[in-house]
């Protein structure tokens, strides 16, 4: 996860000007002695002590003279109350648009520790600072440019808010930035996925950590980000640079059929897409080539669809032949299941015994 600085930010703003004059109070300089000794008037004087006007650079120089304090600490001290106005102002102007963040899922995101508690322009600031923009509409700006690039694939009874999408997206973004791996490599992420297909018949606790070393082997990064309010999502794929790939993963369905697909599903579009685009497994354009040519490519790799073609003719699917045909060729029975289901084999009720129900805990491999 993107590291953060805690820097301590009081809620008043203390004025150089405040400091100064306390400081001639201290020393029992009039205003009008020291404005003479500095060669200023003491209209600006006072002005520096309201906080009307900024201390100079020169001023500064001129109070290091009259007082014996560095230069360097007065415009320290005005540049950080400067800072520290501007920041207040731009919290106040920022109150104005906390309708934008309240399309975001506030609430989750606080419970995973991707916001803190807060309102109005606090709140506005820290969905900025967690997007890494610096306004509102350059969000919306950089939003509306990425949604023209974004392919969909789910059911169609499912549709996600896109701020919420927004949310998760940039939730694995940051997270996949701490994690290294070799530059992306297209004949070793083919390897391993022929490897990782060995995997689907091990439980969650045994597979995840191959799972991740061969993918960060081959430059890509594997992460699960629990749905956020809103999202209605399976997975995603999208490129985050030319040598490093993400797919990220919500495990929605808690079964390994649903699983597995996605991540197959994700990795096709990998190989066989463009890196500009961001692939998400959900509920628009389904019918789009590329989902398409995704949803085949887990197919085959997953079931072999010579294997797949004898395997249906033969109409045997008891629990007893769906476990020998995926011993035979090596995947977990639940995917078998899964398929059987989708095709319209058997019912969506029947032989879901055969599918193993998981959870997810995210380690560090860095």
């Amino acid at each position: 996860m993107t590291a953060t600085t805690n820097e301590f930010t009081p809620n008043y703003i203390i004025s150089p000007g405040e400091i100064l004059e306390e400081t001639l109070d201290a020393r029992g300089l009039k205003k009008r002695e020291f404005a003479d000794r500095c060669g200023r008037s003491a209209k600006t004087i006072s002005q520096i002590i309201t906080g009307d006007a900024p201390i100079s650079p020169d001023t500064a120089i001129a109070f290091e003279r009259v007082l014996g304090v560095s230069a360097a600490l007065w415009n320290s001290l005005e540049s950080r109350y400067r800072l520290q106005l501007a920041k207040q102002e731009e919290r106040q102007r920022l109150a104005a648009q906390e309708q934008w963040a309240m399309q975001f899922p506030v609430s989750k995101m606080v419970k995973f520790g991707l916001l803190k508690k807060a309102t109005g322009g606090e709140l506005v600031e820290q969905l900025l600072d967690f997007f890494s923009t610096g306004s509102v509409e350059a969000w919306e700006s950089m939003f509306l440019r990425q949604q023209q690039a974004v392919a969909f694939r789910a059911s169609q009874v499912f549709l996600s808010h896109p701020h919420a999408v927004a949310a998760w997206l940039r939730w694995g973004e940051r997270d996949a930035e701490g994690v290294e791996t070799a530059p992306f490599n297209k004949d070793a992420f083919q390897q391993a996925l022929d490897e990782i297909r060995g995997l689907t018949r091990l439980p969650a606790k045994d597979f995840q950590e191959p799972l991740h070393e061969l993918c960060r082997k081959a430059g890509v990064v594997v992460l699960w980000r629990p749905e956020l309010d809103g999202t209605r999502l399976s997975g995603a794929a999208k490129w985050l640079s030319k040598d490093k790939v993400l797919i990220q993963l919500s495990i929605r369905h808690k079964t390994d059929d649903h699983f597995w697909f996605s991540f197959f599903h994700e990795a096709g579009h990998i190989l066989l897409h463009g890196k500009k685009d961001v692939f998400i497994d959900e509920a628009s354009n389904s019918a789009t080539p590329e989902e398409q040519e995704a949803n085949n490519f887990a197919q085959e790799r997953l079931i072999p669809r010579r294997e797949w073609r004898m395997f249906v003719a033969a109409r045997k699917f008891s629990a007893a032949a769906v476990n020998a045909f995926a011993a035979r060729i090596g995947i977990a029975p639940g995917i078998v299941v899964g398929q059987l289901q989708h095709n319209k084999h058997i019912p969506y009720r029947y032989l879901n015994g055969l599918k193993r129900t998981f959870s997810w805990v995210e380690k560090k491999y860095n």
